[in-house]
């Protein structure tokens, strides 16, 4: 008889489906910027960003407003490595008059607790941070600042409404400080659901989701930053209060809201709010068993029809004794009773229909309860991008703890909901009052670490006048290289490279070009056309070169590379063929002449030995000698950011300039002959292979070296040498950004303080993985995915933090790399003698390519330092190989010209 009369309010796991479905809707609305106003779900930002680490420490006070008594509590947090704190707490009576009366009454009231319960901990003459718990919706634009949206629960206060109640608070303490003498800052507004999932994050580190139900009813959970439309930035997690009580208003739930509930929200003291709430809390749940035995017994159906004052009065029933007629174990004896006391006189039936009754009522709360926490389970399984996922629940409230059977119906259900969620229920203890606490402890770390991290980085935030001063001595050390005294002791070598023009448009013909200047090495064949038909087409190989042989000896270097040459001319069927050819040799040379170009030492990882102080050509010949096999017509020698300038000319006569940035970096330029005093003659310009990652080695940039540059130094295998190379190139910067990890996290600010095997390891932290961590595309999640792949296991704070240090080190390498570029052309404008220079910079290398904010950086920078150089960045399509062709066929046509 009940079933059938309460069929409505029984909901099949279909029905809790759709409600999940609804609900996931309504969470997306409220997260939308255009359409969070119409939201009912507000989903309001809580500007809590991170759950507690078991780092936190220290004294806290919390003051907890919204239950039914007000209390004060001093939270005591240990950093002993048991994650263990000590509450204590006073708890205060809820005057009528006070809860629904005016503002200043109320606050005043706090802060009157609040120094009663100082003074009785002995804590008047300390300066304590805050948390405030404020369970009421909120809308917050700090976590120390929100306005009131709506009284909920049976609070009533007058012109609290639209204010910031941590304003009303910190005025109400003002007052009490000068007569009282307390000293109180009050750092954190908090919601208790926000507040449980914090002090059960505190022992659970998998605690991202809160859940009240009791009073009232409401869950936060972690929302990642990039789909909240109200808060400004991407990066990171926040805790959103979803103030789900509130769902429905809006006639979502109109088809499962029965007659009792629309009696029971016709009579509240906000009529048409709080719909959900009113299904779900044990404010409510009494009243509505209320009305439906009222009905029951109106129509003879209970007590023999009869009606007891009681039975007609609002708030007789409460869930006390909800809960106490579900206690199965007890037969109906308390039923009984409970009856019997509201002069209900019933039968055995009646017992038995009433205990059904409130069955009923709780479970379809529970019912409820459990769908929309499945639809923040599995928003939270899908924004993780796991197809099974392990979490916490934090839970609190009063139904839930003192309910005999609610806890484990919510648990059933929610797990038929989300079977590929495996929810550990966890209970909070004092989650309004240590929850305040832990939020506030939270903050304060994070100022802390906030406050070391920029302290770790502040070396890397170059101002304009540095930038300035970089480019200045930069422009010195130029001079110094191009001068015949002070060449021998320059850094920056100024090498003549004998390439004396760019292309024409009139070199044709077949060339092989070798490129060697990495762990690769390439041989390629170049056939270029001239004309109305001008075309440059070329075929290639790659061969690696094995760690072994970069290291052995340079008879066995060059040997390899002529068994590859071997291979290719096999391969293209050209064997006998005597081709000029370029060889592209990636290393300062010391050049005679075009085709004579002396090492003057190793850079990027090579060490063959008898090789330094040799003519590079001379040792490439010899090997083709040895091998006895072919012949060829050794051209030019080439440095690839030559090559870089060549290939960019071919298309672009105004490009004078060649820039590397990528393993290594580099930069050449044509520069007049007159200003090259280690060469003989004056007409016409000659290309400049500037070699500037040796800039600074004489200590002129020490100023902005930090101790992370001297490590990566220090550990590198020319210490000393190329020092503005090791701050601006890809070789480099990964191995800074490691060093820069290491000491976060021996300062506890990273990877839980655990330095892993991995961090350990030199060379792990490649400069590509720097280019994936800072895009901008780039979810935290896949940063973490990246993290795990080096073996490092990350949050979502650490990830953070590491997309943090690799951007101030690739921005200061773009930064400092600029600065260079600026001396140059200023330096061309100068030459040229004019005011306003328009030029083209030929560009290669894979961190100006592929990483997302570097050469956007770079072009800003020298746009900045050379205001009257108008600057065009044109990528470089193979500097190394097509370049070292081209500079043999303008080599050649010269040559001709020359005969001729």
């Amino acid at each position: 008889q009940v079933d059938r009369y309460l069929y409505q309010m029984r909901l099949s796991d279909d029905v809790l489906l759709d409600v999940m479905a609804r609900f996931r809707a309504e969470m997306v609305k409220g997260l939308g910027r255009d359409t969070n106003p119409t939201a009912a779900v507000k989903m309001l930002p809580s500007f809590v960003r991170s759950l507690p680490d078991g780092s936190e420490k220290g004294d806290f006070l919390a003051v907890d407003v919204g239950g039914s008594q007000f209390r004060a509590h001093q939270v005591k947090v240990f950093d002993d490595g048991k994650q263990s704190s000590q509450l204590e707490s006073k708890f205060y009576p809820t005057p009528k008059e006070v809860i629904q009366g005016n503002g200043a009454e109320l606050f005043d009231y706090i802060a009157d607790c609040l120094s009663d319960f100082m003074e009785t901990r002995n804590l008047k003459h300390k300066k304590l941070p805050l948390g405030f718990t404020f369970s009421f919706p909120c809308k917050q634009t700090k976590l120390e600042e929100g306005v009131l949206l709506a009284w909920t629960k049976h609070f009533k206060v007058r012109g609290v409404q639209g204010t910031n109640v941590v304003n009303c608070l910190r005025k109400a303490l003002q007052k009490h400080k000068a007569s009282f003498d307390i000293d109180v800052d009050v750092l954190a507004l908090v919601n208790d659901t926000v507040g449980t999932m914090m002090t059960c994050g505190y022992d659970d580190q998998h605690c991202e989701v809160g859940v009240i139900i009791g009073t009232g009813t409401n869950a936060c959970y972690m929302e990642e930053m990039r789909h909240i439309d109200l808060v400004e930035g991407d990066e990171g997690r926040m805790c959103i209060n979803t103030e789900w009580g509130a769902f429905g208003d809006d006639g979502a739930l109109d088809d499962l809201r029965t007659e009792f509930d629309r009696e029971l929200d016709l009579g509240s003291l906000n009529p048409g709010k709080q719909l959900f709430e009113k299904m779900i809390s044990s404010l409510h749940l009494g009243e509505l068993v209320r009305l439906i035995l009222l009905k029951m017994a109106k129509e003879g159906l209970l007590f023999n029809g009869k009606v007891s004052t009681a039975l007609l009065t609002k708030g007789k029933i409460e869930m006390k004794h909800v809960s106490a007629m579900e206690k199965y174990k007890e037969g109906l004896s308390n039923t009984k009773e409970i009856l019997t006391e509201l002069n209900l006189f019933p039968s055995e039936e009646d017992c038995i229909a009433v205990q059904h009754v409130c069955t009923i009522v709780s479970f379809r709360s529970a019912n409820l309860c459990a769908a929309t926490l499945a639809a923040i389970l599995t928003r939270l399984r899908e924004n993780k991008k796991l197809l099974r996922m392990r979490t916490t629940v934090g839970i609190d409230g009063g139904l839930y703890k003192t309910h005999p059977q609610y806890a484990k119906r919510l648990h059933k259900v929610v797990r038929r909901l989300v079977p590929n969620c495996d929810v550990r229920f966890l209970l909070s203890v004092s989650g309004s009052g240590k929850g305040a606490a832990m939020v506030t402890a939270v903050g304060y770390r994070l100022a802390a670490q906030r406050k070391q991290i920029d302290a770790a980085l502040a070396p890397f935030l170059l101002s304009l006048e540095t930038l300035r001063e970089v480019k200045n001595k930069m422009r010195t050390e130029l001079e110094y290289g191009l001068k015949r005294e002070t060449q021998g002791s320059a850094t920056v070598k100024m090498l003549p490279t004998y390439v004396c023009g760019t292309p024409d448009g009139t070199e044709k013909g077949k060339f092989l070009a070798l490129d060697l200047g990495g762990t690769n090495f390439r041989v390629l064949l170049v056939k270029i056309r001239s004309g109305r038909r001008r075309s440059v087409q070329m075929y290639n190989k790659i061969f690696a070169i094995p760690l072994e042989i970069m290291q052995g000896t340079g008879e066995e270097l060059f040997d390899h590379i002529v068994q590859c040459i071997a291979d290719f001319l096999e391969y293209m069927g050209i064997k006998g063929a005597r081709l000029p050819l370029g060889f592209t040799f990636s290393f300062p040379c010391r050049q005679a002449s075009i085709d004579k170009g002396t090492l003057v030492g190793w850079t990027k990882g090579f060490k063959a030995t008898d090789c330094e102080g040799e003519d590079v050509v001379d040792m490439l010949r010899e090997a083709i000698r040895r091998r006895n096999e072919f012949d060829l017509d050794i051209v030019a020698v080439v440095n690839d950011t030559v090559g870089t300038m060549m290939t960019c000319g071919y298309e672009d006569p105004n490009c004078e300039i060649g820039l590397i940035a990528g393993t290594g970096s580099n930069v050449c330029y044509m520069e007049d002959m007159k200003n090259i005093e280690i060469v003989e003659g004056n007409e016409g310009k000659m290309c400049i292979n500037t070699e500037w990652g040796g800039f600074g080695d004489n200590g002129c940039i020490d100023n902005i070296r930090t101790k992370y540059d001297k490590e990566v130094d220090e550990g590198s295998l020319n210490p000393g040498k190329q020092r503005y190379e090791k701050m601006t190139s890809g070789m480099y910067l990964g191995e800074i950004v490691r060093q820069i990890l290491i000491d976060l996290t021996k300062q506890g600010l990273l990877f839980r303080g655990q330095i892993s095997e991995s961090l350990r390891k030199r060379g792990i932290f490649e400069t590509k993985f720097l280019s994936q961590i800072e895009s901008d595309r780039l979810a935290l999640l896949q940063v973490r995915r990246i993290l795990q792949q080096l073996g490092l296991d990350s949050t979502c704070e650490d990830s953070i933090i590491v997309k943090e240090v690799c951007g101030a080190v690739s921005k200061r390498a773009a930064q400092l790399c600029g600065a260079g570029l600026a001396a140059i052309v200023e330096k061309k404008r100068e030459n040229q003698g004019v005011e306003h220079l328009q030029i083209t910079v030929g560009v290669d290398g894979t961190l100006y390519k592929l990483h997302p904010h570097f050469s956007r950086v770079l072009q800003e920078t020298v746009k900045e330092l050379a205001p009257q150089c108008d600057v065009t960045f044109m990528l470089s399509e193979d500097g190394s190989g097509k370049g070292a062709a081209l500079i043999t066929a303008v080599a050649k046509r010269l040559h001709n010209v020359g005969q001729k």
